[in-house]
């Protein structure tokens, strides 16, 4: 190892990085990938190239055997190296690139906590190959809709493979609203708002953060929306509709309020969530459904990290629990009036206080479960109560 390797260890360690080793080795995979040697004195033209080739390569990680979070990993710890380097005074060529708008490397992931894909199948009980069909459709489609029953974790998994995405838990690169019959195209894109002596053109949500991700080219955002089909879309998409397609993403269109023209970047990803339980809601129209790939959303039960957490209880009464709530679902996937968008989920029963375990289960099946079922089947009482028996006889055992 170099002098200066070894010195960047020594800083990184007395400042409490975690795992200086993996930022050298990274070093050392950027000298072998892009044959340099960043020890040495090179001027400012190679730093440019260094800095192109490498973000050159975040948009076809596969073509040096990597995938994207390694190559933005490079990337940062390279920053993170030069920076170190001018604070040491060793190099000055290398500060100059340093400092440069122009060429300034990533800024930030070295200021959040990392997030892998190990991460979210650990915090979210999901398959990995749900997983794997989630990361691919977004990446190819640009957009996905997670739809499911109540409690399967829509919500809390949306943030969560956002973060495993972007390799960071960086929520500066994350949005969050919630559609309502309400929202309108003033509230997401612009609009008049009245102000003091009038009105004034205010820009919406949407509007301000594809402004954001445009002057990061080279970082991935993420737009989520919960409840996507509580609202009118056509309405509060407007012209934005063409816009957010794949295939469309860059092209520019004038915009009815603003008159100049706008476009959705490329580095921009939107992510709804759809409860399919919900009677009153409409279904997505077709014009609107071929702009998104829906990932289904089933109970986790049968997840490694559900089945992980269940031995972590390690509570008789749960164990029998999560059995007959399995049986349920069963029930409800057979009922030609409801269906597995109707099924139990699995965040009824996450986050337990295993010293009262027993009392709080009972509360869910009393309060949360048996009230949900008497509306499935409002038509078939004998059936809800088969079924609320059923799940109370669970603490009579």
């Amino acid at each position: 190892m170099s002098y200066q390797k070894q010195k960047f260890m020594e800083h990184l360690h007395n400042n409490n990085y975690a795992s200086p080793g993996g930022y050298c080795n990274a070093l050392d995979n950027i000298e072998r990938l892009f044959s340099v040697n960043i020890d040495a004195e090179f001027d400012r033209d190679q730093c440019e190239t260094l800095y192109e080739n490498i973000q050159e390569t975040r948009k076809n990680p596969e073509r040096i055997g990597k995938n994207e979070h390694d190559v933005r990993t490079y990337a940062s710890r390279l920053k993170k190296y030069i920076e170190f380097r001018k604070d040491q005074n060793l190099n000055n060529n290398i500060f100059e690139f340093a400092e440069s708008e122009d060429y300034a490397l990533e800024n930030g992931d070295n200021d959040f906590e990392p997030y892998t894909k190990a991460d979210f199948l650990n915090d979210v009980y999901m398959a990995e190959e749900k997983y794997d069909t989630c990361y691919s459709r977004l990446k190819h489609k640009k957009n996905i809709i997670l739809q499911g029953a109540p409690g399967v974790g829509k919500t809390f998994a949306a943030r969560r493979l956002a973060w495993s995405i972007m390799g960071v838990q960086d929520n500066s690169r994350v949005e969050f609203v919630q559609f309502h019959q309400s929202y309108s195209y003033e509230d997401f894109i612009m609009g008049y708002k009245p102000v003091d002596n009038g009105f004034s053109l205010e820009k919406g949500v949407f509007y301000d953060f594809c402004l954001k991700a445009k002057e990061d080219p080279y970082n991935d955002y993420f737009f989520i929306i919960d409840e996507i089909n509580r609202g009118n879309m056509s309405k509060i998409f407007g012209e934005l509709l063409m816009l957010i397609e794949n295939d469309y993403r860059g092209t520019e269109i004038t915009l009815a309020y603003e008159r100049k023209p706008f476009s959705v970047p490329e580095n921009l990803y939107i992510i709804g969530m759809m409860n399919t339980a919900d009677r009153s809601l409409a279904m997505i129209d077709y014009a609107l459904r071929r702009r998104f790939s829906f990932v289904e959303m089933s109970p986790g039960f049968d997840s490694d990290g559900f089945v992980a957490y269940q031995s972590v209880v390690n509570n008789r009464t749960f164990d029998k629990l999560i059995s007959r709530i399995k049986a349920l679902n069963s029930d409800i996937e057979n009922d030609a009036s409801l269906g597995k968008g109707f099924f139990i989920g699995h965040s009824y029963f996450c986050n337990l206080d295993i010293n009262s375990t027993d009392e709080v289960l009972k509360e869910i099946v009393e309060y949360d479960i048996i009230p949900m079922l008497e509306e499935y089947w409002f038509d078939d009482e004998a059936k809800a109560k088969s079924w609320s028996n059923d799940l109370r006889g669970v603490f009579n055992d």
